[in-house]
């Protein structure tokens, strides 16, 4: 049974880095205002919301079946305090950096009726931030770190994450407001509600 929890979260944290990745890049894709694949950008944010949740999913399995994993030697403090583990304590701490960024993008995403859309930009940006955590404690902490097979994942989800990031920061990424806005000059933007 124990080796059944530890390969379970062993491949639920390599499905749950895979999935926040794709949903970094779906985000800024969605803040861009373009379609993908013929998708509406509606429905790029809708895949964006969805994977992200999909992601927590698998991040709330990974946390529980190494709850229960002796050799994890995990508990209920180390998912909300960083570096009081007591294997492999910084590793462990970045993960849960990220666990605790997590929380707060997914609480304000929730509530965002609620906190307003500058809060929820404001946190939301933390995103940024929590991605290079999960990557971090994956390499230092995972089991399958130093395999071939994971190093050229974690090498094309950085690949992916730094171009998209790239492509962000640079002056050819328009947000969606711009675009609209250049689309018709003549009109005046309608101020967009919070759905």
């Amino acid at each position: 049974m124990n080796e059944a929890l530890w390969a379970l979260g062993r491949g639920t944290g390599v499905v749950a880095l895979a999935l926040f990745t794709v949903s970094v890049l779906l985000g800024i894709l969605t803040r861009s205002g373009r379609p993908l694949l013929g998708l509406p950008r509606f429905s790029v944010a809708l895949v964006h919301r969805n994977v992200s949740i999909l992601a927590t999913v698998f991040i709330a399995i990974h946390l529980l079946t190494l709850l229960g994993d002796s050799f994890a030697q995990l508990r209920v403090i180390d998912f909300f305090v960083p570096f009081l583990g007591a294997v492999k304590p910084v590793w462990l701490g970045l993960g849960t950096v990220a666990v605790d960024l997590l929380v707060a993008v997914m609480v304000t995403s929730l509530l965002r009726r609620y906190v307003g859309r500058r809060v929820f930009r404001a946190v939301h940006w933390l995103t940024y931030a929590m991605w290079p955590f999960a990557l971090a404690h994956s390499i230092g902490n995972g089991t399958d770190a130093s395999q071939s097979w994971f190093i050229a994942f974690a090498a094309a989800c950085s690949a992916a994450v730094i171009a998209a990031v790239g492509w962000r920061l640079t002056r050819g990424f328009v947000e969606y407001q711009g675009i609209r806005q250049a689309a018709a000059p003549d009109r005046p933007v309608r101020a967009r509600r919070n759905p």
